[in-house]
C-alpha cells in the first residue's frame, strides 16, 4: 500500500522503455480484411456506418467548442502541476477532405475506392519523430505491386502534425482526440485480394519487426468486387 501511494495516477514513473506506437485502421470489423462488392450497397454499408461514428467525435462543430486552434509544425508543450486539465488541439474531420465523408457520405466505398484512417496508439509523454512529422506510405505487401496503383493521403501528404503531442493521459487531457491520416485508395485491381501494408516513417520508429505486425505497421486486404 505504501509503494501505491508512491505512484502517480497521471503520469507513468517510468517512460524510458517505452517501446514506439503501434497503430490501427478505421473502419474495424471483422478482422483485417476489407471485403465488398460495388454493385452490392449492403456489403459496403456497415464499413461506412463504422466510419460515421467513428468520427462523430471529430465533427468539425463538435472540436470548435471542445478544443482550441494550435501552432502547426511544433510540439504543443504544455507546464504545470500533473493534475492539471490539459488542453486538447482540433482534429476536425474537414481536413481529411475526400475521406472526411462530408462531401461523400459513403467515403469512396460506392465507387470502389475505398477511405481507410490509420491512427498511432496513445503514449503518455511521446513526442514523435523527433520534431520532424511522422509520415505514412502504403505499398502491396506481397504479390502484384501493380495492383494498388494510385493512394491519397489527407490531411495534406499524410502526416502526423507535432502540435497533437505529446498526450498527457485520459484524467487531464480528457477532450484530446487522437490526429487521424486517411488513406484514398483510389485505383485498386478488382476482383483480387490485395494485401496492403501501411508503415509510419519517421525518427524513432520501428517499422520492420517481424515479430510484431502492429509495431510502426499494419498489413490488411482489399478485395473490392464489381
Amino acid at each position: 500500500y505504501v509503494m501505491l501511494l508512491t505512484l502517480s495516477p497521471y503520469t507513468p514513473r517510468f517512460r524510458d522503455r517505452v517501446s514506439p506506437p503501434g497503430v490501427m485502421i478505421r473502419p474495424y470489423l471483422n478482422g483485417f480484411t476489407i471485403a465488398f462488392n460495388v454493385s452490392q450497397p449492403n456489403t459496403w454499408q456497415p464499413y461506412v456506418e463504422s466510419m460515421h461514428n467513428f468520427l462523430a467525435a471529430y465533427d468539425d462543430k463538435v472540436q470548435e467548442e471542445k478544443n482550441i486552434e494550435c501552432v502547426s509544425g511544433q510540439y504543443f508543450i504544455q507546464e504545470g502541476d500533473d493534475s492539471e486539465e490539459k488542453k486538447a488541439c482540433q482534429f476536425k474531420r474537414s481536413l481529411l477532405q475526400n475521406c472526411s465523408g462530408i462531401e461523400d457520405p459513403t467515403f469512396g466505398y460506392s465507387k470502389g475506392q475505398p477511405c481507410i484512417l490509420l491512427k498511432m496508439n496513445r503514449i503518455i509523454g511521446y513526442r514523435p519523430g523527433a520534431g520532424v512529422p511522422v509520415s505514412v506510405d502504403c505499398k502491396v505487401q506481397k504479390g502484384n505491386e501493380s495492383h494498388l496503383r494510385s493512394v491519397d493521403f489527407y490531411p495534406g501528404n499524410g502526416t502526423f502534425d507535432l502540435m497533437y503531442y505529446p498526450y498527457y493521459g485520459k484524467f487531464t487531457h480528457v477532450n484530446y482526440t487522437s490526429p487521424l491520416v486517411a488513406m484514398h485508395f483510389t485505383d485498386v485491381q478488382r476482383n483480387h485480394l490485395v494485401p496492403i501494408q501501411c508503415s509510419l516513417n519517421g525518427k524513432g520508429i520501428i517499422n520492420d519487426l517481424n515479430s510484431d505486425r502492429f509495431l510502426g505497421r499494419i498489413i490488411f486486404t482489399l478485395s473490392i468486387g464489381k
